[in-house]
């Protein structure tokens, strides 16, 4: 099995939350700052994200994540590893709206975000179901690996930043993909320099 993060792996943006931050002219570098000094959990962080963007529709939401477009190659790159008998899964602490829509634009077995709430008029609540933080993302490898029946150290994990370090430390192998931190890059079995995905399939797939 290969699990993949979403934001700058799969996807060209670094991050879907900052995307739609941007969208609305807002910053979260208060919210996160005080997530990072311990002040509030992940749930908390991200209903103070959500509140920043007031009661935007569903349709808005999504009319604003399709602006976000597949990585170069990854389409290919799924097919091929698909074709070469691998299962593949997001784990990404991301948007569940644009993560289970890449999911199916690629065929990917199983996708893990996290959830925007709406109310009955399709309107932000402002909360939203946490799935994946920042920081465990191994336990969400060991629930998805447990459920396909291998083990942590028979999956391989594509990410780039350091919130992937704690899936790099329990697969068995890891791939670096243009990492944002010199961190990831010392933690990775490999790392990939480039903006196209394909370039990680000899890592994966040999002759």
């Amino acid at each position: 099995m290969i699990v993949f993060d979403m934001d700058g792996v799969l996807v060209g943006v670094r991050s879907s939350w900052d995307f739609i931050h941007n969208y609305f002219h807002v910053n979260n570098d208060e919210n996160f700052q005080r997530y990072e000094r311990g002040e509030i959990d992940y749930k908390e962080f991200m209903r103070s994200d959500i509140l920043l963007w007031g009661d935007a529709s569903k349709e808005q939401i999504e009319y604003i994540l399709n602006g976000i477009e597949l990585h170069v190659g990854a389409k290919e790159t799924i097919e091929q590893l698909r074709s070469a008998g691998y299962k593949t899964a997001i784990i990404s602490s991301g948007i569940s709206l644009l993560a289970d829509r890449v999911m199916k634009q690629l065929g990917i077995d199983y996708s893990f975000s996290n959830v925007l709430l709406f109310d009955e008029n399709d309107k932000l609540t402002g909360e939203g179901v946490q799935l994946v933080t920042l920081f465990n993302k191994d336990e969400v490898l060991k629930q998805v690996s447990e459920a396909e029946g291998v083990s942590p150290d028979e999956c391989i994990a594509v990410g780039d930043s350091r919130n992937d370090i704690p899936m790099f430390k329990i697969a068995g192998y890891s791939i670096a993909f243009n990492p944002k931190d010199e961190e990831v890059k010392e933690e990775a079995d490999v790392t990939v320099y480039d903006e196209d995905l394909r370039l990680i399939l000899p890592y994966l797939i040999k002759e």
